[in-house]
């Protein structure tokens, strides 16, 4: 467990500088941190959405499957074995990631998980493949097991709930979140870009309390440069 720990502690400050540096051009062609893959609701095998990654020059992703790591731990295996037949090719960096359900302000909202440790107890009730229920639903409680688990909590595509993000950033900030996915399509454009509006308000949102800025195309389909 302590190797584990300081394992996650090392990625976790590493996303925490990546997350610095987050813009409106990271994603999706230098970062995306929301996809997912046949292992919850997405299209996409695994070891494709890796050679997809490493086709598009991604420096660094996490795969968000809904309430498990299953696809996570298949792309693991595949990357790892990548990396040992092209050990001098540009290597993206892939973090633990989850999508969990939760409430606040009685709304359901999804918080995004990354950089924790899998072996840990806390994470362990948001990784059955299906949404927590009683105490382990709110969100205050969602973001302080990702806490525990030595990861990084995110409010994912703020302004997609019934509630405005206007009310529910400034909650989730309360409870402790880390960040915000400012830079969100919204209508899926073709090409991908983020929606100006709404990026405009999160940032801004983000600014006034101290939250990272994230990016993600929220892939469910074939392309990771396309969320449908």
């Amino acid at each position: 467990m302590v190797v584990n720990f300081a394992q996650t502690s090392a990625s976790t400050e590493l996303l925490k500088q990546v997350f610095q540096r987050i813009d409106a051009q990271s994603c999706p062609k230098l970062f995306n941190f929301h996809m997912h893959t046949v292992h919850s609701d997405g299209r996409l095998q695994p070891n494709v959405l890796m050679e997809q990654a490493i086709a598009i020059g991604l420096q660094g992703l996490a795969i968000t499957d809904h309430h498990c790591i299953n696809g996570y731990q298949a792309a693991r295996v595949w990357l790892d074995d990548w990396q040992r037949h092209n050990s001098n090719a540009n290597i993206p960096h892939l973090w633990t990631g989850t999508e969990i359900n939760a409430n606040l302000l009685e709304n359901e909202v999804h918080i995004l998980a990354y950089a924790f440790d899998i072996e840990h107890s806390s994470i362990k009730p948001y990784l059955q493949r299906k949404p927590t229920t009683g105490k382990e639903y709110e969100a205050i409680n969602v973001i302080a097991a990702i806490h525990e688990a030595g990861g990084l909590a995110v409010l994912a595509h703020p302004a997609r709930y019934r509630r405005s993000h206007l009310d529910l950033i400034p909650a989730a900030a309360k409870n402790g979140i880390d960040g915000v996915e400012t830079f969100y399509a919204y209508n899926n454009p073709s090409p991908w870009r983020p929606s100006a509006l709404e990026s405009q308000q999160v940032q801004k949102l983000a600014s006034e309390y101290g939250l990272f800025n994230t990016c993600g195309t929220d892939t469910h389909g074939l392309n990771l440069l396309q969320r449908l």
